[in-house]
């Protein structure tokens, strides 16, 4: 299959995704294009870098002491990691003329990231994406970053790379739940931006959970495009780019009340979507028939960690530290049709604590093997 190549634009300068199967071959190629390098040095974890490690490192031509390893758990994407990364680099003798190429998933390529946009003020990067997640959504588009104890991605930069080497072959690897949950990304981009995909996914889903190749090589291209075509639009999420969170609000506060410990980013997304489409019904926006379209669809992702017994009070203050809340204003990225999404604010707070209340509750009734209020 013939790679796509995919121009996204940003501030500073044009940047290609290359993405298909087999493409990881041409890594050193494609890396070499984009002009020379004092030093390459490899920023993974060390399960990651066990996986793929061969592959991906095969022609690039970096020394051993420029493989910098660190814990891509959800709880370590903090300061800490972005320090321990950037000492690394100072001991290996990186300098401005440097590459860091991010060989991993979304945790990888937002520390990676900032560690890159930050080290000696900038130096050049490169994300190599491990999971579906990074393929189709993180890995693209210049956002980088780590968490607080406050909430989820409260310090970073926009700092776009400069290629992101896409390709499926990499995902054989990846764990089933990550890979599930990674689908939660890719639904998102159905529902905000691509109806047409959203009807295939419904035709294809259990091709698309085998990682049937075919379906593999077409669907993560056309997801990549999504993105690129929403960024190239709007880099610093000013205003289109926010579609790109629908379901974030919830999931983000999620994984905060959990101290990013009970769920992976995907299935956090994955009951942030059904919240949203709950609450879009809440508000006489999103029709009946798709919010039922998407509670199925995500259903069909397979079991999701449980929705966390804690009031949704509780929720409420972990949202309002979510980095969309303006004046502790909560706004909520909604879709109004299958294909379609828009940025609200003014919700009422008495909508947002019902369905923060009954969500677990309606999703178990919906299907009894998914994750419900303990």
């Amino acid at each position: 299959m013939k790679a796509a190549r995919i121009r996204v634009q940003s501030s500073a300068g044009p940047y290609t995704v290359v993405a298909g199967t087999g493409i990881i071959r041409q890594a050193p190629h494609e890396i070499a294009a984009l002009g020379k390098f004092s030093s390459i040095h490899i920023v993974s974890s060390a399960k990651v870098w066990r996986a793929v490690g061969k592959i991906v490192g095969r022609g690039l031509g970096f020394a051993k002491r420029n493989i910098h390893l660190f814990n891509d758990a959800e709880s370590a994407k903090h300061l800490g990691s972005v320090e321990q990364i950037a000492r690394a680099l100072c001991r290996a003798g990186a300098d401005r003329k440097s590459l860091i190429v991010a060989v991993g998933g979304g945790v990888v390529g937002d520390v990676a990231g900032f560690a890159a946009a930050s080290y000696l003020r900038g130096v050049a990067l490169v994300h190599i994406p491990t999971t579906l997640v990074a393929q189709v959504d993180s890995s693209i588009g210049g956002k980088t970053g780590v968490n607080l104890p406050e909430g989820k991605n409260l310090v970073g930069a926009f700092y776009p790379p400069r290629l992101v080497i896409t390709d499926p072959d990499l995902l054989r690897t990846l764990p089933d739940r990550e890979f599930r949950g990674g689908l939660a990304e890719v639904i998102k981009h159905a529902v905000i931006a691509d109806a047409p995909m959203f009807s295939l996914l419904e035709k294809n889903m259990d091709c698309v959970l085998e990682r049937d190749p075919d379906a593999l090589g077409s669907l993560i291209p056309r997801n990549a495009q999504i993105k690129a075509r929403v960024v190239s639009r709007d880099e610093h999420e000013s205003g289109l780019r926010e579609i790109l969170n629908f379901g974030h609000t919830f999931a983000h506060a999620l994984e905060s009340i959990t101290h990013y410990r009970r769920y992976q980013h995907g299935e956090a997304v994955a009951w942030g979507m059904m919240a949203a489409a709950f609450l879009g019904h809440e508000l006489h926006l999103t029709p009946a028939e798709d919010v039922s379209r998407i509670i199925s669809l995500v259903r069909r992702l397979g079991p999701l960690p449980p929705w966390p017994s804690v009031p949704p009070a509780a929720l409420l203050k972990a949202m309002r530290s979510d980095k969309k809340a303006r004046g502790g204003v909560l706004r909520f990225v909604l879709s109004p049709r299958m294909g379609q999404a828009h940025t609200y604010d003014s919700v009422p707070q008495l909508a947002v604590e019902r369905v923060l209340h009954f969500t677990p509750r309606l999703v178990l009734a919906a299907s009894g093997h998914l994750g419900a209020a303990k």
